[in-house]
């Protein structure tokens, strides 16, 4: 089965980019055929391919990746843009930062950066790979708005990006549940 995506081809048969990573880039020809461009991933002949890793972003590093454009943001996005890193989310999640695009101080900022909030909901939808809400996990964070992006990461065993000082303080014991808690991918 191949998947059309952010003009994006992929065949969840071939081996080297699998059913959750990027596929190579594609670009558009005249009349709507694909041609094929570097692939995102690259790998030593004979080797094993490199694998994508799932990451869970909170919602203000998403706000500073794809509202603000944060300089600090590039190293994540092109990761995301490449298929290094595979964004995980769910639901919920996606409905809070509907909620904040909707504050009026970020809506400022949206018209300040020439963004709208429906262009942003729509980068999400195309890079979320959803996820069911996951089981609470066994730590529970100051801030109850934190904790599904918690619960989530605990769940899935991988990165959570995050600036906030709740869950960045918890960042020893959500190592024990096979959770890197960082602000900012290198």
């Amino acid at each position: 089965m191949t998947h059309r995506k952010a003009g994006i081809l992929k065949s969840e048969s071939d081996p080297y980019w699998g059913p959750d990573c990027a596929a190579p880039h594609l670009a558009e020809a005249p009349g709507g055929s694909a041609t094929q461009l570097e692939p995102a991933l690259t790998h030593p002949q004979g080797t094993a391919p490199l694998a994508c890793r799932a990451i869970v972003l909170d919602t203000n590093i998403v706000l500073d990746a794809f509202v603000f454009a944060d300089p600090t943001t590039a190293p994540l996005r092109q990761a995301l843009a490449d298929g290094r890193l595979r964004w995980i989310a769910t639901q919920p999640m996606r409905e809070e930062l509907q909620r904040v695009l909707g504050y009026p101080q970020i809506v400022r900022r949206l018209v300040f950066y020439q963004r709208s909030a429906a262009a942003v909901l729509e980068h999400f939808d195309t890079l979320v790979h959803l996820h069911a809400v996951a089981p609470k996990a066994p730590v529970t964070c100051k801030d109850p708005d934190d904790q599904k992006f918690i619960d989530l990461a605990v769940a899935q065993r991988t990165t959570l990006l995050s600036k906030d000082h709740a869950v960045l303080c918890m960042a020893k014991r959500l190592i024990a549940l096979g959770v890197r808690a960082q602000a900012a991918i290198n």
